[in-house]
């Protein structure tokens, strides 16, 4: 009947109850990485999901468009919220700033093609670094927490045999109990560990696929702007003026 009550006993909660301080500090730890995880789980995936409605709708104007002014006219309606109208808005912005040139700066420098190369370039740079937003956290947390919990596991374990040793009675059902008790630490490591571990690769896999869209993307933009374009904006260049764009939403 003892030995029933006792196991009746055990759990995760009188794990918490008889824990020290140490053991609550690992577990408040475990406890916000879970959050942060599942923070940026849900935050990215909205806003993957809408950066990839607003570029379907992007590419599909920018390519039945009549010309750069109709282009201009959607990014000025719609501003910039997904990595197609961004680089479209950085290559304009080059363009209009190279025929505006006074030659008296070293961002001036070079040709043409040199100059839009440049801003495109830029613009996939700063593209990647909003992209790869949390995956740094999501990797830190998928490799740290499950030594979080080990050390957790440690610990309890430790101090467990230091209570039976203390109560000077070594059986197995006196043992087994403080040593499961201890092993929760190392399943909530784990229990952190996997999702951020998945939500990284899944998250990374995305970004990959939209970057490779995104440089195809961009081989197409320079060959437009550097041949059929540049014919074009020499004839009236009122039809390429660039305007001030609004702050990106979402990119």
């Amino acid at each position: 009947m003892e030995t029933a009550n006792q196991a009746t006993q055990l759990g995760f909660a009188h794990f918490i109850a008889q824990a020290d301080m140490l053991a609550h500090f690992l577990l408040v730890v475990l406890l916000a990485m879970s959050v942060v995880t599942w923070y940026l789980v849900v935050s990215k995936s909205i806003a993957n999901w809408r950066m990839k409605k607003h570029a379907q709708a992007f590419l599909a104007r920018f390519w039945d468009a009549p010309g750069l002014a109709s282009v201009t006219e959607y990014l000025q309606n719609h501003g910039i919220n997904d990595p197609f109208s961004h680089l479209t808005h950085h290559g304009l912005k080059a363009a209009e700033q190279f025929r505006n040139k006074t030659g008296s700066r070293l961002v001036e420098s070079g040709s043409e093609d040199e100059f839009l190369t440049r801003a495109l370039r830029r613009a996939i740079n700063q593209d990647t670094a909003r992209l790869e937003y949390g995956h740094t956290m999501l990797a830190s947390i998928a490799s740290s927490a499950p030594f979080v919990g080990l050390f957790g596991t440690v610990w309890g374990i430790y101090h467990a045999l230091v209570n039976i040793g203390m109560s000077g009675s070594g059986s197995l059902d006196q043992v087994a109990g403080p040593v499961g008790e201890a092993l929760i630490m190392t399943a909530l490591g784990l229990a952190v560990a996997i999702p951020a571990v998945l939500a990284y690769n899944f998250f990374n896999r995305g970004k990959r696929q939209v970057l490779t869209e995104v440089d195809g993307f961009a081989h197409d933009l320079f060959a437009f702007m550097s041949t059929g374009v540049r014919n074009d904006t020499r004839v009236d260049n009122s039809e390429v003026r660039i305007y001030s764009a609004p702050a990106a939403r979402g990119a």
